[in-house]
């Protein structure tokens, strides 16, 4: 069995879906538009961006620990996406070693948590 699809709420779904294909290279799956969006990794997995705009609430709110991950090879690809994003204006903190991983969290855009690690 093999997880295939995963849906997102977020505040922007263009913006989101941008953030992601740039840093973290997911292709982009069709049109995308205001309301919902889809984005492909390299393995088949379908993430789908979903506008808060279309439920009742205005803010994403996930609990505290929830994220999504993306591994990277080695600790200086880590180190890579870290200056990337540094680089273009993000606030995000300095990789550290948290449980037995070379890791770093951050707020991304569209208003869920990231973490890149090895």
């Amino acid at each position: 069995m093999q997880l295939n699809h995963l849906n997102l709420s977020v505040t922007d779904t263009k913006q989101a879906q941008a953030f992601l294909a740039k840093y973290f290279g997911l292709s982009i799956s069709g049109k995308p538009n205001e309301h919902i969006c889809f984005l492909r990794d390299d393995k088949g997995l379908v993430l789908s961006l979903t506008s808060m705009a279309l439920g009742s609430e205005s803010e994403v709110r996930y609990p505290a620990t929830f994220h999504i991950g993306f591994i990277q090879p080695t600790e200086a690809d880590v180190n890579l996406v870290y200056d990337r994003l540094r680089a273009d204006g993000y606030e995000v903190p300095a990789p550290s070693r948290e449980h037995g991983a070379w890791t770093f969290y951050f707020a991304a855009p569209g208003g869920f948590t990231i973490e890149v690690l090895c």
